[in-house]
């Protein structure tokens, strides 16, 4: 079985493992949350508050959007330290389930 066919599948069981679905949706809810912020407080379009809230959590951050305000640069250093964490803990999450598909396979 090729890789691509082998990591579908793998985020196809990830995605029904109920541990991964939450996590999913923390992180997902904590980028919402953070657009919200962002598009009221910073005065940003809902496009650009999104793809910034994305960008920040997940530590690629291109440097094109920064927090003007006082308020916006406080919650971007909570969101940084708290969103890195859950983050990772996602995607950790996934890549452990996905991964545990190939061990359960080579076990039967």
């Amino acid at each position: 079985m090729n890789s691509l066919t082998r990591i579908t599948r793998g985020i196809g069981v990830a995605l029904k493992d109920g541990r991964v679905k939450g996590l999913l949706a923390f992180t997902t809810g904590m980028i919402l949350w953070a657009s919200v912020f962002y598009h009221y407080v910073e005065g940003w379009s809902w496009l650009d508050s999104i793809y910034f809230s994305v960008v920040t959590i997940s530590t690629v951050g291109f440097g094109d959007f920064s927090p003007e305000t006082a308020a916006g640069k406080v919650f971007t250093m909570v969101y940084i330290i708290v969103g890195l964490g859950v983050f990772v803990t996602a995607a950790t999450t996934v890549a452990d389930t996905i991964l545990s598909q190939d061990d359960d396979k080579k076990q039967k």
